[in-house]
């Protein structure tokens, strides 16, 4: 059940990291399941014509503390606590980038997710992330 649907999550993004928030569209918001875009712009590639790995993280970090914001509902003080990205192949470069999150574990202080990353309008993933989060005290374990 989520405890933050798509509304908030977008509300709470422009309030909470408005410094930020207009890099970013939620798509989707399910029960362990979040799916969001970026907007690639110039200011995201780097030299060669590829989007940054600085923006691929940007991403996924995103997309994992959305995904457990839907489920928990408005904690900003969720933190990453480990981070691992596996670059597969270049993303096209001036296509935005859609990041598929699924959280794997949700407990007491710990959340675990999977991030799929795509350049939109290509088949294969373009990186893969597997994120930890550090959850606040006061929360029940899911």
């Amino acid at each position: 059940m989520l405890k933050m649907g798509l509304d908030e999550l977008r509300d709470f993004l422009h309030r909470a990291f408005g410094q930020v928030a207009e890099d970013f569209e939620i798509l989707d918001a399910a029960p362990m399941r979040l799916v969001l875009r970026t907007h690639v712009q110039d200011k995201h590639l780097r030299p060669g014509g590829t989007v940054s790995g600085p923006t691929m993280f940007a991403l996924a970090d995103v997309g994992v503390y959305l995904a457990i914001l839907a489920m928990i509902g408005p904690k900003a003080l969720a933190v990453t606590t480990n981070c691992s990205i596996d670059f597969m192949r270049k993303p096209v470069a001036h296509a935005n980038l859609r990041a598929e999150v699924r959280l794997l574990k949700l407990g007491r202080v710990l959340a675990v997710g999977d991030v799929l990353i795509f350049s939109e309008g290509e088949e294969a993933p373009v990186a893969r992330a597997s994120l930890t989060y550090s959850i606040p005290p006061g929360r029940a374990a899911s």
